[in-house]
């Protein structure tokens, strides 16, 4: 006799089957092509730096997990980068605070939000993720776990970005009173990986909006809106308005929009409509996407125009290409 468990089990295996052949773009259809592995695929130009490093890992074998960690610890590092770890732009109160998740081709996966002092918060989520129970240290606590693991504290505030904040506070006295904040400056990094073995993972990593409200955290440390990653499907991760993203469960829904056999590229432009559907405000604002799936397959897709994303793999190296957009020029 076939057990209840069983009987729904196959019920539902069978009733999926019947849909993916129902769907022209099915999964089935992107699995008979040969798959591009490795991949790495990342959000804005600062991307093909993160891109040579996590190409490094990967060509040489390394995992997608390692590979996505080094990949955002350039970006995190680069004083250059006013919106990504030490030389990120302050809070309104003149803090620089980061935030950053990670997860790896079994779901597991760790996130730390508004640390202070730490120039690596992926690696901090990291640890969150393979040391503790729990998959989110934030504030104080995230910034004594780093320390506690051997992470030294550093100041974060640049002279650069110290004078682009006494600039912007001299023009916005009363900024933290009158919420005045700059939603501009949100070039995050999220980085995906599919190694050799036919693994995924990814990376998310930011200083946030610049200006923003102490205590404020957007999409990037959490997981399913700035970063989400489904071994079986494939993985996407976010930039632009973190607000929205949250909203729309960003990143998970394209993940599940792949599940149902759209392109990576479909997918993500899929997920910007859903954010454009709950965001009132979607004209002044950006939000992006970029997705792999399992097949190596990339895409990506955004509200306005000017969002692009770096690709590497062994057919073209690594390069840049400018996401779709909504918005046309």
């Amino acid at each position: 006799m076939i057990s209840r468990r069983h009987f729904i089990g196959t019920t539902a295996a069978v009733a999926a089957g019947s849909i993916s052949a129902s769907n022209t773009a099915s999964a089935n259809a992107v699995e008979t092509t040969d798959p591009v592995r490795p991949v790495v695929i990342s959000t804005w130009r600062h991307g093909l730096a993160a891109n040579e490093a996590a190409w490094n890992v990967l060509s040489a074998g390394g995992s997608a997990l390692d590979a996505a960690e080094q990949g955002v610890r350039v970006t995190e590092s680069d004083p250059k980068v006013s919106s990504v770890g030490i030389g990120g732009w302050p809070d309104a109160s003149g803090v620089v605070t980061l935030d950053a998740c990670i997860m790896n081709e079994k779901g597991d996966c760790g996130s730390v939000a508004a640390m202070e002092e730490i120039e690596n918060p992926i690696t901090v989520a990291r640890m969150v993720m393979e040391k503790t129970p729990h998959v989110m240290l934030v504030g104080k606590g995230a910034q004594m776990f780093a320390v506690e693991n051997g992470i030294p504290k550093k100041n974060l505030l640049t002279p650069n970005a110290k004078a682009q904040y006494e600039k912007w506070k001299s023009a916005h006295p009363d900024a933290i009173k009158s919420r005045t904040i700059n939603i501009e400056n949100h070039d995050t990094i999220g980085l995906l990986t599919l190694d050799s073995q036919g693994n995924l993972s990814g990376a998310c990593t930011t200083s946030g909006m610049a200006w923003k409200l102490p205590g404020r955290v957007g999409d990037s440390p959490i997981i399913g809106a700035g970063l989400y990653v489904d071994n079986e499907v494939g993985g996407a991760t976010a930039t632009g308005v973190g607000e929205a993203v949250i909203r729309a469960c960003g990143s998970f829904l394209v993940v599940e929009l792949m599940r149902q056999g759209n392109s990576p590229e479909d997918a993500c432009r899929l997920a910007v409509e859903r954010v454009i559907s709950r965001s009132p405000d979607w004209k002044e604002i950006q939000v992006g996407f970029i997705a792999v799936n399992k097949q190596g397959e990339v895409g990506g897709f955004c509200i306005q125009p000017g969002f692009d994303y770096a690709v590497y793999d062994k057919a073209g190296g690594n390069r840049m290409f400018d996401g779709k957009s909504h918005v046309t020029k």
